[in-house]
């Protein structure tokens, strides 16, 4: 009897001991998937700022792309437009260029 609850207490420790490992390791996948999630948002507002730059580089002298593919293109630029009038806008406010330049929009 005695020898019975020694290897239950056995198999439970050891149970025990593989959860432990299981949410451990499930604790650094958590802390991955986090940072491709990270890693991708910040690629994906990068692809957003070569995409203006491409649209409305002609404001920073580059070469503007041909007019009709620029206007189909236009709309997706919705947010971005709304963020350069917003902007344009508040050009005399000093606190909105400053959250501007920390990037608080």
């Amino acid at each position: 009897m005695v020898q019975l609850i020694a290897i239950k207490e056995a198999i439970l420790m050891d149970f025990s001991i593989f959860s432990h490992l299981r949410r451990f390791f499930s604790g650094f996948h958590a802390m991955h998937r986090e940072s491709a999630a990270a890693l991708t948002i910040v690629e994906m507002e990068e692809l957003e700022n070569i995409f203006a730059l491409l649209l409305l580089g002609s404001f920073v002298g580059f070469p503007s792309p041909p007019t009709f593919l620029a206007v189909e293109l236009l709309p997706f630029m919705e947010k971005e437009l709304k963020i350069l009038n917003r902007r344009a806008k508040d050009a005399d406010d000093m606190l909105a260029e400053m959250c501007g330049t920390i990037g608080i929009d």
